[in-house]
């Protein structure tokens, strides 16, 4: 029931791609031939491509998310990625206040901001450049704030395609940018368009499902799957009259979820090649981490030692550390998955957490009987020892397997 509830959840609350209602072809001072809406942060870009020169009149329309925040727009010559974008980014100058915009070149030091981002020239051919607030003269910067990014660049000869990167930021230091933020669309900002035709080159129009697909798999596997087949091992193998039903319980219930958590890893690798531009570096180590694991446990299952085996305590040694390893890993790498996606405070969280709520639940219930029942048996054995009751059939009824029986399994 909890993981029907946890789907349902899962499937209506996680992200939707965002879209600015329309895009337009005129502006207070042009007109412009063709227009597009970007599918991410409600930007739209309009343009007039001059064929018989290779020259782009365009204008990008973007909106600011800080009184002190920046806008940018930029061309990237070689690949759809942020690295190697050269850029126009508009900000408010720190000493006036007006609308500035200035030419950057985000090169990898840029993502790894060990410097400031600093103003340069650029090595395309950028004719002009202009910058304007929607409002005219007497507008000043605010949240949600509309600007315009006007920019003539020469083209290549017979080269109507172009990689085109935006994005917004919260503030400006100086006159040095900062980071923008790291949501799912602020790291997918980036389109390929050709220019003489309208149309965007062809896109990945299945990402969304598949970030979807992708979350709530690995949500359940990982998540949940995973985390009851440990709790089958550790409370279950005691109840004598289950005998090794439990031993195939949890295989069974462990191997389902590490199949299935490898179909939502596989498709997160494929994430990964549709989005060259987008990076999540510590949910895709944890996740690395948490399927390394998982392989293992996997395998240690062709090379477990019989009972009398002297390797067994220290297989068993190993098979607990790594198996609470990789379900510890499995969960917090949900939560961490779900950051990623901008959703800390969504349904589909909350979902998972009652989930995982209830699952504690029990094995806290379990963990207090498991006490109950420990303290009543060395209660018996210490009354048996001193002779004030019998010893036989003092195991009859109590639930618990006899040594001998539980280690044919453990």
């Amino acid at each position: 029931m909890s993981i029907t509830l946890l789907f349902l959840f899962l499937f209506s609350y996680f992200p939707k791609p965002s879209f600015s209602a329309h895009c337009t072809t005129v502006t207070a001072t042009k007109t412009f031939q063709k227009c597009m809406t970007l599918p991410t942060q409600q930007a739209s870009i309009a343009w007039t491509f001059h064929r018989h020169n290779d020259t782009l009149d365009l204008v990008f329309f973007g909106t600011f998310i800080s009184p002190s925040g920046w806008v940018g727009w930029g061309i990237n010559p070689t690949s759809p990625e942020m690295t190697g974008t050269r850029a126009l980014i508009a900000f408010p100058d720190p000493n006036s206040g007006q609308i500035v915009l200035l030419t950057y070149v985000l090169d990898p030091t840029v993502k790894l901001q060990r410097n400031p981002l600093l103003s340069r020239p650029l090595d395309i051919h950028l004719l002009s450049s202009s910058a304007t607030l929607y409002g005219g003269k007497m507008a000043t910067v605010h949240n949600g704030a509309t600007v315009q990014i006007y920019a003539s660049v020469k083209l290549s000869s017979n080269k109507t395609k172009i990689n085109h990167v935006w994005n917004r930021g919260l503030y400006v230091q100086g006159y040095s940018p900062t980071i923008h933020p790291t949501s799912s669309n602020d790291l997918s900002s980036i389109a390929t368009i050709d220019v003489l035709s309208g149309s965007s080159a062809a896109q990945h129009s299945n990402i969304g499902t598949l970030k979807n697909v992708h979350a709530v798999i690995n949500a359940v596997s990982w998540g949940i799957l995973l985390p009851i087949g440990a709790v089958t091992a550790r409370y279950l193998r005691h109840i004598q009259s289950l005998g090794p039903t439990w031993f195939y319980a949890h295989a069974g219930v462990q191997l389902s979820a590490f199949f299935l958590g490898t179909v939502g890893f596989a498709i997160g690798i494929r994430l990964g090649e549709l989005s060259p531009g987008v990076q999540y570096g510590l949910h895709r180590k944890l996740g690395f981490a948490a399927f390394c694991l998982g392989a293992l446990q996997t395998l240690a299952l062709l090379f477990r030692p019989k009972t009398t085996n002297k390797f067994r305590k220290y297989w068993k040694s190993y098979h607990h550390f790594v198996g609470y390893a990789c379900v510890v890993l499995g969960v917090v790498n949900v939560f961490q998955g779900m950051e990623v996606m901008g959703e800390g405070r969504s349904y589909g969280k909350l979902g998972y957490c009652l989930c995982l709520s209830s699952l504690i639940g029990v094995c806290i219930a379990l963990e207090v009987n498991s006490w109950v029942v420990f303290c009543r048996k060395a209660k018996e054995e210490k009354l048996r020892r001193e002779g004030l009751i019998g010893g036989g059939g003092s195991d009859k009824g109590s639930g618990i397997m006899h040594s001998r029986d539980h280690h044919n399994y453990s």
